[in-house]
C-alpha cells in the first residue's frame, strides 16, 4: 500500500506480522522451456488473469513443485505450460531496464543479526549470489549482537549496553570474535557453490559454470577505542577510523563478494568490537555506494499497519526530529547532523550526484572533516536497549538511513527479511516491497510560478525556432502556467513540462517537455515525465497522450505507442493544427503503489 500522505501521522511501530502475497514468480533462468515434468521453482499463492485465462497456483517453497488446479489432462498441462512460458518471457522483458540499471553498481548490504540467526538467510544469500552473477558488486556487513548475547548467556553472563554501544569486556570480546568468525565461514560456505548445474548442460560445456563464487574478507576496517565516555569505560568497543576503500574496490573489481566484519583493528594491533550499523553506514559512504540495503526482521509500517514504501530525505528527517525527545537514537541523529532546520541541512536543490558530499580520507587516518560528515563519528551507530526493545519501532534503522542519504548515498532500502525473495522483488519491480529512503528523487522539481516565465521562454525559444515546439504567446503561457512543472537549479529554470488533464476521459496531455541545452543528457526529461506520470495517476487519470513532430523516438522508448486522432479527446481534437502533421501517441498508466508523493498540482 502507499504511504500516508502526511508524514506527521507515520508511526514506526512493528505491528502484527502480515502474510505477504507475491505476484506470480516466473521460472528461474536455468529452467528448460520444455515442461514434460513438473517444474521445481518458487511460487506463492496467487490468482492471476493472464491472456484472459484464470490460473490458480498453489503455495509452495523454493524447492517445491509448480502445480496448478485442474491440470488433470494433457491439454490442460500443455495450456499451463504455455502460460508459464509466457510469464517467464514477460518477466525477463520487464526486468531488462533493471538489469541495465543495476549492472556494475555497488550495493552495501547489512544483514541484521536476527536474520542471520534464522532460516531466512539461505534464500537471501542465494539471491545475492544470483544478483552477483548479473554484475552487481556486493559488500556484506553481517550483524552479530544476537549471536554474542547467546554465547554470553551460555556462560551465565548478561550483555551490557550503554546507549547505542555494547560494553565489550573480555568475555564479550571473545564472544564477538567467535560469532564473527562463525558467521563469516557460514556465509562463505553458503555463497561458494554458485548456481545449480542440473538444467543448463544442454547449452554445452562451459568451464565458468564450475567456478565457485569468490568471497573475500580481510583487515579492511581500522578502528579506535571508544574509550571512557562520561565516566563509563567501554573497554574493547571500537569506533570506525577508516574503511580501506582501495583494497575493497580491488576485490570487487576482481569479481568477489566482500564480507566486511564488524571487528576492527587498532593501530596497536588489538581487536575492537564495532557497531554493525556504524560499519555499514561508514562503508557505504566511503565507497560512494549506489545503495545501502538493510535486511531486517520486520516491515516499517505506519500507524494503520500499512507498509511505508517511500520517504524522501526531508520527510524522514522531519519524522526523526519530531521523535528526538522520546528516542535517544533520534536525538543522536539530530546531534550528528546539527540542530539546523530541515531545509538548511538538505543538499542544495539541483545538486547532481557528482556534486554531493563524498566520503574521503586524509593521510589514511580517517574522514576529512570538510566532506559533509559530522564530528568524529565515521558512520551512524544504532543499537542498545532502545533497538532491542523496539520501543520506538524501526526508528533506529530509519535514522541510519537518513544519515547515509544525507552523506551522499542516494538510495537506502529497509527490507523485511521475512518476505520471500525480498531482494529480487525490491530491485526488479517498479514499486518494490520494502521502504526506500531517497535523497534525490524529483529534487528541484516544483510547480511553475510567475517569476519562471522568462526562464521557460528562454528554454522554449530554440525549440520553437526549429519547429519542434508550437510557438506560444506570452498570454498563452500565462494562462497555462498552472499546468506547468519546472526543474530549478541554483535559481535557474533548467527544464519544464506541462500536464493538461481531461478528467471526463480519465486521460491527460503531456506537452512542452523541454530541457536547457546545457543540461541535456542528465536525465531531466525522464525526471519530468516520471513526475507527470505519478501525478496523473494520483489524480485518477488512466492514460496520457501527446502530439509530436520531432521527438517520437524518445517517447516510444519510454512506453508510448502511436495512436490515431480518434483516440484524442474531442475537445482537444478541435484545437489541433492539422497542417503541422503531428503524430499522436498514448500510454496506459499502471496503478501507482510506490508511495512516492508529488506536490499537489491541481486544486
Amino acid at each position: 500500500m502507499a504511504a500516508s500522505s502526511s508524514t506527521s501521522s507515520i508511526s514506526l511501530q512493528t505491528l502484527g506480522r502480515q502474510t505477504t502475497h507475491s505476484n506470480v514468480v516466473p521460472p528461474p533462468p536455468n529452467v528448460s522451456r520444455s515442461f514434460s515434468q513438473p517444474v521445481r521453482m518458487p511460487v506463492f499463492r496467487s490468482d492471476v488473469n493472464f491472456l484472459n485465462k484464470k490460473v490458480s497456483f498453489t503455495t509452495c517453497n523454493v524447492l517445491a513443485e509448480y502445480e496448478s488446479e485442474g491440470a488433470d489432462d494433457e491439454s490442460s498441462m500443455n495450456n499451463n505450460s504455455n502460460i508459464k512460458d509466457d510469464v517467464f518471457v514477460t518477466f525477463f522483458r520487464e526486468a531488462w531496464p533493471y538489469f541495465t540499471a543495476h549492472r556494475g553498481s555497488t550495493f552495501v548490504v547489512l544483514l541484521s543479526a536476527e536474520v542471520l540467526d534464522s532460516s531466512l538467510l539461505d534464500p537471501i544469500l542465494m539471491d545475492i549470489s544470483l544478483l552477483h552473477g548479473l554484475g552487481i558488486k556486493f559488500v556484506l556487513v553481517p550483524g552479530t549482537h544476537v549471536q554474542i548475547d547467546k554465547l554470553l548467556a551460555e556462560k551465565g553472563r548478561e550483555p551490557k549496553y550503554v546507549g547505542r554501544y555494547r560494553i565489550t569486556d573480555p568475555d564479550s570480546l571473545k564472544a564477538a570474535m567467535d560469532s564473527a568468525g562463525r558467521i563469516r565461514l557460514m556465509i562463505e560456505a553458503k555463497l561458494s557453490p554458485g548456481p545449480s548445474l542440473c538444467s543448463i548442460r544442454r547449452h554445452g560445456e562451459n568451464r565458468r559454470l564450475h567456478s565457485n563464487v569468490s568471497v573475500a574478507s580481510g583487515n579492511f576496517l581500522a578502528a579506535k577505542k571508544r574509550g571512557v565516555v562520561e565516566g563509563i569505560d567501554y573497554e574493547a568497543t571500537g569506533e570506525v577510523k577508516k574503511v580501506d576503500v582501495l583494497r575493497i574496490r580491488e576485490r570487487l573489481d576482481n569479481d568477489s563478494i566482500v564480507i566486511l566484519s564488524n571487528l576492527g583493528y587498532s593501530s596497536s594491533g588489538g581487536v575492537l568490537n564495532c557497531n554493525t550499523y556504524e560499519v555499514a553506514t561508514a562503508c557505504a559512504l566511503a565507497l560512494g555506494a549506489e545503495k545501502l540495503i538493510c535486511i531486517i526482521d520486520g516491515p516499517i509500517l505506519d500507524e494503520w499497519g500499512r507498509l511505508i514504501r517511500f520517504l524522501t530525505l526531508e520527510d524522514a528527517d522531519m519524522l526523526i526530529r519530531r521523535r528526538a525527545k522520546q528516542s535517544e537514537i533520534a536525538a543522536n541523529y539530530v546531534k550528528a547532523i546539527g540542530e539546523e532546520e530541515t531545509s538548511s541541512i538538505l543538499p542544495k536543490i539541483g545538486m547532481t550526484s557528482n556534486d554531493r558530499y563524498t566520503a574521503t580520507f586524509q593521510n589514511g587516518v580517517g574522514f576529512d572533516n570538510g566532506n559533509g560528515l559530522w564530528s568524529s563519528e565515521q558512520g551512524f551507530a544504532i543499537g542498545g536497549q532502545e533497538r532491542l526493545s523496539r520501543s520506538n519501532g524501526y526508528l533506529s534503522e530509519l535514522a541510519a538511513a537518513a544519515f547515509v542519504c544525507r552523506g551522499g548515498v542516494q538510495r537506502v532500502h529497509l527490507l523485511d527479511g521475512n518476505v520471500a525473495g525480498v531482494l529480487l522483488k525490491e530491485l526488479f519491480q517498479r514499486d518494490g516491497v520494502g521502504t526506500m529512503v531517497a535523497s534525490d528523487l524529483y529534487e528541484g522539481t516544483r510547480m511553475a510560478k510567475m517569476d519562471d516565465l522568462p526562464g521557460i521562454r528562454q528554454i522554449f525559444k530554440p525549440l520553437e525556432d526549429s519547429g519542434t515546439l508550437v510557438r506560444r504567446t506570452d498570454e498563452e503561457l500565462l494562462n497555462a502556467l498552472d499546468s506547468f512543472i519546472v526543474v530549478e537549479r541554483e535559481g535557474q529554470v533548467i527544464a519544464c513540462a506541462a500536464l493538461f488533464p481531461f478528467y471526463e476521459y480519465k486521460c491527460g496531455e503531456v506537452a512542452a517537455i523541454a530541457v536547457s541545452p546545457d543540461c541535456r543528457g542528465q536525465g531531466q526529461g525522464d525526471k519530468l515525465l516520471d513526475y507527470i506520470e505519478k501525478k496523473a495517476s494520483s489524480i485518477g487519470l488512466q492514460s496520457l497522450f501527446l502530439l509530436t513532430t520531432r521527438t517520437a523516438d524518445w517517447f516510444v522508448r519510454r512506453g508510448f505507442t502511436e495512436c490515431s486522432i480518434e483516440d484524442i479527446p474531442v475537445e482537444r481534437r478541435k484545437r489541433i493544427n492539422l497542417s503541422r502533421g503531428s503524430k499522436y501517441y498514448t500510454k496506459q498508466l499502471l496503478p501507482d503503489t510506490s508511495g512516492i508523493r508529488v506536490d499537489s498540482m491541481f486544486a
